[in-house]
């Protein structure tokens, strides 16, 4: 069967798999994103915290704890947000430009947002832009440009989106964007992907602090809900958890990619959040993973290429295990 559409233009969408194969065995097992299995253990949160509406200053903390993670040092730079998925949407409403740079091949939602501003998405090559984006790593592709290579592209308005870059901090740029001579970079940071916790929508805005300004006041007063700020106040601070949680994602990664190997597959890129696997029947193997009730990533710009998260739970990387033994 055809692969269903709205499988094609993100990951995460079940609803959508459970209605194609009705049949598959449950529970699901979601590989089609690229989180963090094993979320940041939260603590119980007091009883206000879902009952009152979020403290103001509470949303500033979150932003210096923020900032201090980024190596920013000005949070008035920084800018919190119901996920960098929104700060996706809000930008083409902030920022002056028509044709925007963007490779075909990376996170649709940038040319989507900015197409539906009214925007021209043109080649990442086409030094005339009036703003170019870069995703960094790259998604799904994994690719990372070097910080002094991004810095080089900072000569006019670029948007680097490193929603990714918690797994290795050092490729980050996002201490510079804002900061005199690199008053035109901005950057985005996202909280839910390596921290496993993506339902809390969080996410931040690097910028100068004219554009972070303005970005707070089309924000509004309660731009990240009060569980949201506690996520990430008592998650951001714990830098003990997050080093063993790189070193356990390099581990996760190795064990994938052999089980993709053996399977077949070509490993083509990824992180250690996700795999990107080539193989010429892609979509027959998709399919065959659906109908195992394993959902994945394909794409439709190369039928070839199949994405991979990482399983978490013992039981989940045996079947994962075993659907691969079939294809």
């Amino acid at each position: 069967m055809a692969t269903p559409a709205a499988l094609l233009g993100h990951g995460g969408r079940l609803g959508a798999a459970r209605t194609a194969w009705p049949d598959a065995p449950t529970p699901w097992i979601d590989l089609s994103t690229g989180i963090n299995p094993h979320p940041y253990p939260l603590p119980a949160f007091a009883p206000e915290t879902w009952s009152r509406l979020p403290d103001p200053e509470s949303l500033r903390a979150l932003e210096r704890v923020a900032a201090t993670v980024f190596g920013v040092e000005d949070p008035a730079r920084v800018v919190a947000a119901a996920g960098s998925e929104a700060l996706i949407r809000l930008l083409p409403r902030l920022l002056e430009g028509r044709r925007i740079a963007i490779s075909a091949r990376t996170y649709g939602g940038h040319a989507e947002a900015w197409r539906g501003a009214g925007a021209e998405i043109v080649d990442p090559g086409d030094r005339s832009a009036d703003l170019r984006v870069l995703v960094n790593p790259d998604n799904p592709t994994g690719r990372v440009v070097p910080p002094d290579q991004v810095l080089d592209l900072a000569d006019g308005p670029l948007l680097v989106d490193e929603a990714f870059v918690e797994v290795d901090p050092s490729g980050s740029v996002g201490a510079l964007a804002g900061t005199s001579g690199f008053e035109r970079l901005i950057v985005l940071r996202s909280f839910g992907k390596f921290h496993g916790l993506a339902g809390v929508r969080l996410g931040f805005l690097v910028a100068e602090p004219a554009l972070a300004a303005r970005a707070r006041q089309a924000l509004g007063d309660w731009p990240v809900s009060g569980p949201a700020i506690a996520a990430g106040l008592a998650a951001y601070p714990d830098t003990a958890w997050a080093a063993q949680t790189r070193l356990r994602l390099i581990e996760d990664t190795v064990q994938l990619d052999g089980l993709l190997r053996r399977a077949g597959f070509e490993i083509a890129g990824g992180t250690t959040l996700f795999r990107l696997a080539r193989a010429a029947d892609a979509p027959r193997r998709f399919e065959a993973l659906a109908r195992a009730g394993i959902l994945t990533r394909p794409f439709p710009w190369d039928e070839t290429l199949i994405r991979f998260g990482l399983p978490g739970a013992e039981q989940d990387w045996l079947r994962l295990a075993d659907a691969l033994e079939t294809l």
